[in-house]
């Protein structure tokens, strides 16, 4: 399978597998990672998602450019059909703009090789990256004639100072493992061989918090983002309000103050 799949716990992890390609995506392949995520979305027994790729040199080089050219379709016919035609009609990026999906809970990319394109959009579409020492990142899409189609140079802007995202989508040019701690577009970078138990103690911490607390703090984290910050802090004080006469809330205090670990149960 070009998407594989495996649960741990309350952890799903998605691997994108066509390690022969770099993992490079086909129609085929970005229309099952869609429905991966959406059935992942609507799952209540996943709390945290992994997406990584197979193997060490890449995690996801984006579109396979030999599998993807220009349709008979039209644009125009492609961007008014339904979504399943559109993908079959050569708008196959709706198959992997992500944050169309609003999945309510954390996503954790765990970039093993490189990410390039679609891969590094993907990536990009994560809350929380980490990466292999081997990683790299780069939108080389301008030395294709062609530009990041699923936020991949909005995203890249807020991600990382303007002068370092300018540089990387003007030139094509690919940043290291070590650049992108640096300048703040991962947040950790291990060897290769401690990335996803890296990845799974993140998602443990995760999921061993309170689970309306998690779904309150990616509510936010992804509807603040365009809010002026009266509105942001509004919003805020809305969700602290919504959590604060929950039983897993006053668990926390009551575990704090016994000095035992807190036992959450999601209501």
């Amino acid at each position: 399978m070009t998407i594989q799949t495996e649960r741990a716990d309350a952890t799903l992890i998605i691997r994108l597998n066509r390690p022969e390609a770099l993992n490079a995506l086909d129609v085929e392949a970005m229309h099952t990672l869609n429905q991966v995520l959406r059935d992942f979305r609507e799952d209540p027994t996943f709390a945290v998602g992994i997406v990584t790729g197979t193997g060490d040199r890449a995690f996801c080089t984006g579109a396979d450019l030999k599998k993807t050219l220009p349709p008979k379709a039209s644009f125009a016919q492609a961007y008014f059909a339904p979504y399943e035609q559109s993908i079959e009609d050569g708008l196959y990026v709706r198959a992997i703009t992500l944050s169309e999906l609003n999945i309510g809970k954390p996503l954790i990319a765990a970039v093993n090789g490189h990410a390039l394109g679609g891969g590094a959009e993907i990536a990009l579409d994560c809350d929380l990256r980490i990466a292999s020492e081997n990683a790299t990142f780069g939108l080389p899409e301008a030395r294709w004639a062609s530009v990041p189609a699923v936020g991949g140079v909005s995203k890249l802007l807020r991600a990382v100072p303007r002068a370092v995202a300018m540089k990387m989508i003007l030139t094509g040019d690919r940043i290291s493992a070590e650049e992108a701690h640096r300048v703040g577009l991962v947040s950790d970078v291990v060897p290769a061989d401690e990335l996803l138990p890296t990845a799974m103690k993140l998602a443990g911490r995760i999921t061993s918090n309170g689970p309306l607390a998690i779904k309150s703090l990616k509510a936010l984290a992804d509807r603040t983002q365009d809010m002026p910050l009266t509105q942001s802090v509004a919003l805020e004080q809305l969700l602290w309000g919504v959590l604060r006469d929950t039983d897993d809330r006053v668990e926390g205090r009551t575990a704090f103050a016994e000095r035992r670990p807190p036992q959450y149960h999601g209501h």
